[in-house]
C-alpha cells in the first residue's frame, strides 16, 4: 500500500511539473529585449522609401519588456511607445520581421537600461520630415540607430548619403520636392530600415 502510494505521489508530482514547464513554455515570448522588428507599410512616404531604399520595410521599432509585457519604442509622430500588438496593426497585412543581434552576450542587463534610458529621453519628440542626422527630431530608422550607437557603440547599418539612393522614381522625385524644394540635401548621412534589415551585425 505504502509503495503505491508513493508510486501514486510520484506520478503527481512529475505530472503537475511537466504541466508548469509546458504552460511556461508555452507563454514564454520568443521575443528579447533589442529586437528590433520591421514592419511594411507602403502608405504615405512609405512607396518613396520602397523605391529609394530597395527595400520592402518602410518602419522599424526596438522592443523592450516592461512590466513583463512587449512594448516597441519607434519614431513615428511624435516618438512614443506603443504595445507590440499596435506596432504590428501599423502593418499593411499584420505581418513582421524580427531581427537581433547576433552576439546576444553584449546585450547585458546594464546595457539593456541603457538602451532604454536613450529610448525614452527621446519620447515625444517631432518627427523628422527632413531626415536631418541632428538630434532634435527623429526618423524611424534613425532613432533606433542611435539607440544602439549610444549603448553599445555600433553601427546597426551602413550610414551614406541621400544621393546614394534611387532618387530617380517620379515618386521619391515628388517627395523630395515636396520636402526639400529645390535645396535637396544630397550629402546628408541617413539610415534606412532597409540597411538596418541587412546589416551584417543582425541575424
Amino acid at each position: 500500500m505504502r509503495k503505491l502510494i508513493l508510486i501514486t505521489g510520484v506520478l503527481l508530482a512529475f505530472f503537475v511539473l511537466s504541466s508548469s514547464i509546458f504552460y511556461k513554455n508555452k507563454t514564454t515570448s520568443p521575443h528579447k529585449n533589442g529586437d528590433i522588428i520591421f514592419i511594411v507599410n507602403p502608405s504615405g512616404q512609405g512607396k518613396a522609401i520602397q523605391l529609394a531604399t530597395k527595400s520592402k520595410y518602410t518602419h522599424v521599432g526596438v522592443i523592450f519588456f516592461e512590466d513583463g509585457k512587449e512594448v516597441v519604442y519607434h519614431a513615428v509622430e511624435p516618438v512614443m511607445k506603443s504595445t507590440l500588438k499596435e506596432f504590428i496593426s501599423m502593418s499593411a497585412d499584420d505581418k513582421y520581421e524580427i531581427k537581433r543581434l547576433k552576439d546576444q552576450s553584449l546585450l547585458t542587463t546594464e546595457v539593456i537600461n541603457k538602451m532604454l534610458t536613450t529610448a525614452r529621453s527621446k519620447l515625444g519628440l517631432h518627427y523628422d520630415l527632413s531626415f536631418s542626422w541632428d538630434d532634435t527630431e527623429m526618423y524611424c530608422s534613425e532613432y533606433v540607430w542611435k539607440i544602439y550607437k549610444n549603448a553599445l557603440n555600433v553601427s546597426v547599418g551602413s550610414l551614406k548619403p541621400l544621393k546614394e539612393f534611387d532618387l530617380t522614381h517620379p515618386a521619391v522625385k515628388a517627395k523630395l520636392t515636396e520636402r526639400y524644394g529645390k535645396n535637396i540635401p544630397l550629402n546628408e548621412n541617413m539610415i534606412s530600415p532597409g540597411d538596418m534589415y541587412n546589416s551584417d551585425l543582425l541575424q
